[in-house]
């Protein structure tokens, strides 16, 4: 049995590039052998601070002492840069364990492939792509894993207003504390439960008025007699055309129960104008049909392509055997939507749980209410977070709210996306 492999990982393993050279890359050993040199004074000369700092959050923040007759001010730990710095420091540390693992993989591998005769020289090739994936790799992990993973450390941390804000005060970890006070005490749990209602009815409603409004349009402007299709189209994709946050203020501008131009006209015609905005059912109902006259669009050009890829053989077919028009689109047409589309209306639906625009630019998540702790109406998860966040400086509990977001949503995209068509008969054809 020939051993090259085995030496060659163990080499490695007792120090990085030691592998490679046995193995007569010599490139490629110099290079893990500086990469193992760096990260090991990284690892114990600079890392250990940072890593203790995360553990202990500081020990003192900013503080006077008295220095004869004389007070001032000393800067203290700031428990929030020593988190980030953690962070940091922890996935530095994740970074040199994984091309520790990777330099030992590597070695096994060109050392197997050695024992089967391939040229030594083409065994270099493997480097390259790991190269050329070294950059962004790292920039996924310091600005995608890095930010979540400190907005999850927050949600198990005090860091709230008024007595937990850095500089001046310390941030201590409180374990699942913040969830517990989110889910027992009566102002947060009744204002989470409250807002989650409202986001998963708001998301429901969204999603299923745009969807099967953009198929009823699409569906009308197809219609064999329909003069004009092109000037319907653009004149239906026009809201989609302009930005979303343009539309969101006029509309908000349109509603004004005092000096709105809809209120004015129905007041022109012997009618009371309505609190669009200020009262809750209708505030649900204005969000509701603003987001309809942005969605609708979108589902529209998409169904417009899949029919024109729907096989005509098919409805000739059902015309033959005297199928009426209802059944020609519960069994042909939506059938043929339904498969294209799956994927996408999951899309939508988480979309809509974390539609911020609407709300916030529309409602701004009013009208206010007594019932829910620094929360509206019409505030969706999303916008309380927001308004947790920057408003009220609740930075754990915004950060466990944040936590519990991903979680619905990733579950429920992930189950859904399992349970459609499309992804099934994929699944079979792999």
């Amino acid at each position: 049995m020939n051993r090259t492999p085995t030496i060659a990982g163990w080499l490695s393993a007792l120090f990085m590039g030691l592998g490679q050279w046995y193995n007569r890359q010599y490139a490629k050993a110099v290079l893990f052998m500086a990469v193992y040199a760096t990260g090991l004074y990284v690892a114990f000369a600079v890392l250990p601070p940072y890593l203790k700092g995360l553990i202990s959050l500081g020990d003192k923040g900013v503080h006077l002492e008295k220095v004869g007759k004389i007070s001032r001010l000393v800067p203290g730990d700031h428990s929030i840069f020593m988190m980030i710095n953690g962070v940091l420091a922890l996935l530095v540390l994740l970074v040199i364990v994984f091309l520790y693992v990777l330099n030992i993989r590597d070695a096994v591998t060109v050392g197997r492939r050695r024992t089967q005769g391939q040229d030594s020289s083409k065994l270099n090739n493997g480097l390259f792509p790991w190269l050329l994936l070294a950059i962004p790799f790292l920039g996924v992990l310091f600005f995608t894993v890095m930010p979540i993973v400190f907005t999850s450390l927050i949600a198990f941390t005090n860091y709230s207003s008024p007595n937990h804000i850095p500089a001046k005060n310390l941030v201590d970890w409180v374990g699942f504390s913040t969830f517990h006070n989110l889910f027992n005490m009566t102002g947060w749990s009744d204002t989470f439960v409250g807002v989650l209602t409202w986001t998963i009815i708001w998301a429901i409603l969204a999603t299923v008025t745009c969807y099967f409004g953009g198929i009823l349009v699409a569906l009308l402007i197809s219609q064999q007699g329909v003069k004009f299709k092109g000037f319907w189209r653009t004149l239906f994709i026009i809201p989609y055309a302009i930005p979303q946050f343009v539309s969101l203020l006029i509309m908000r501008n349109m509603l004004n129960e005092q000096f709105g131009p809809i209120n004015q006209y129905f007041r022109a015609f012997g009618l009371g104008g309505l609190p669009w905005l200020n009262d809750p059912f209708w505030a649900k109902v204005s969000v509701i049909v603003v987001n309809m006259w942005i969605g609708i669009p979108v589902t529209m050009v998409l169904v417009m392509g899949i029919l024109t890829t729907i096989p005509r053989d098919l409805y000739e077919a059902a015309d033959v055997d005297g199928a009426s028009q209802w059944m020609k689109f519960r069994n042909i047409t939506m059938p043929f939507i339904l498969f294209a589309t799956a994927p996408i209306l999951i899309s939508q639906f988480v979309g809509n749980i974390n539609n911020f625009n609407v709300i916030y630019l529309l409602t701004g998540g009013g009208p206010a209410t007594v019932n829910y702790n620094n929360a509206g109406e019409t505030d969706l998860l999303v916008t309380w977070l927001f308004k947790l966040t920057i408003d009220f400086k609740q930075y754990n509990i915004a950060a466990a709210v944040a936590i519990l977001i991903f979680l619905f949503i990733a579950t429920a995209a992930i189950l859904l996306f399992r349970r459609t068509k499309s992804y099934q008969e994929e699944d079979m054809i792999q």
